[in-house]
């Protein structure tokens, strides 16, 4: 299957950007908590990967998602893996787990703003109550290590003076528009967090992911490149929803994945890492832009959003600062905006069986 080519070739370059620190023997145990989504399941194949060609012992994975937002078709090649156990649990609600254990990452949540508007409460659960109970399994288990996918999100709509913003920016974010249920209960995650590593010696760590995309990222997800994707496939055109001014920076999945690995096999503690891309910067008219002319045949329109939030508490510009994983970790990502997209055209074209014009 083509879809699962694409996908094992970024698995490969994320081996060898991480090779360093993942080692070579295996034998280890992971929770992995939102297994069947586009983050989660990356670090299920990267572990496949790992046990197929480099482990001398294989990695077991405690692979737990309830699929509110994600599917376990993503992952179906490994189902029958007697390396992975499947949990179809809701990580908000405490779960019992016997195995011994050496690494939890936290990948479980409604990301998509579309989707955490219109679950706002189980949004919250899962990045506090499910990231709590997670905290509660590590502090009993004696882990190795932790990993929370927190969001670049928490920084809110940074004014320019914090542009690229790092990693001491304390933010600027809404307790009570739209996106608060999401933005707001990612803080106190990373509150929960470094109390648990204060208080505990839990050795967690936590990385604020910007904008990641790529192939696993489905295409009714509703973000913005999927949205662009969805609109250019299906219809032949590209709606921005805005002026087409606010800016992003995208980091391609491989990249993004290679960085959490190094953030969690890292030794430091408590400590928070933006993780992206920061050469990429670009407004949503040049997004627009560039996925038309890597799909062909599209037309670019702007119109309004029917959610009359839509646009409420969307910041203007959103770039990371990566000093400190630079410094820090070596992290550098290479993916250019072209080329991942090229990859996820590849992804979707395969995955949905569509007919590129």
């Amino acid at each position: 299957m083509k879809s699962l080519e694409v996908i094992y070739k970024d698995i490969e370059k994320i081996y060898i950007n991480t090779k360093n620190c993942i080692g070579d023997k295996g034998g280890r145990t992971w929770i992995i908590t939102g297994s069947g989504g586009f983050i989660g399941s990356y670090f299920l194949d990267f572990i496949d990967y790992c046990n197929k060609y480099v482990f001398s012992t294989p990695d077991k994975v405690i692979c737990i998602d309830n699929y509110r937002t994600s599917s376990i078709n993503r992952i179906m090649h490994l189902t029958d893996n007697d390396n992975f156990l499947f949990l179809d649990k809701d990580i908000s609600k405490p779960i019992e787990i016997t195995h011994d254990v050496d690494y939890i990452v936290h990948a479980a949540s409604i990301a998509s703003p579309s989707f955490y508007r219109k679950y706002p409460i189980e949004t919250i659960e899962a990045n506090v109550w499910g990231l709590k109970n997670l905290l509660d399994i590590a502090k009993s288990k004696s882990i190795k290590s932790m990993l929370y996918l927190s969001s670049s999100e928490i920084y809110g709509d940074p004014d320019s003076a914090n542009i690229p913003t790092d990693e001491a920016y304390n933010g600027n974010v809404s307790c009570v528009g739209p996106r608060a249920c999401y933005d707001e209960s990612k803080r106190l995650g990373e509150t929960l967090c470094i109390n648990y590593w204060k208080q505990y010696d839990v050795p967690i760590k936590i990385v604020r992911p910007f904008n990641v995309y790529g192939p696993g990222l489905r295409i009714d997800d509703k973000r913005v490149i999927s949205d662009f994707f969805k609109g250019a496939l299906y219809d032949k055109k590209i709606e921005i929803l805005s002026d087409g001014r606010p800016t992003r920076s995208f980091c391609y999945i491989s990249d993004a994945v290679t960085g959490f690995i190094k953030v969690l096999m890292s030794e430091y503690n408590g400590e928070a890492f933006n993780i992206g891309n920061d050469e990429q910067e670009i407004s949503m008219k040049q997004l627009a832009e560039k996925v038309a002319e890597v799909v062909g045949n599209t037309t670019i329109i702007y119109d309004k959003s029917n959610d009359k939030d839509y646009l409420i508490d969307n910041p203007r510009r959103r770039c990371p600062d990566l000093r400190k994983a630079r410094n820090l970790l070596n992290y550098n990502p290479s993916v250019n905006l072209e080329t991942g997209l090229k990859r996820l055209l590849a992804w979707y074209s395969d995955t949905y069986k569509m007919t590129l014009y």
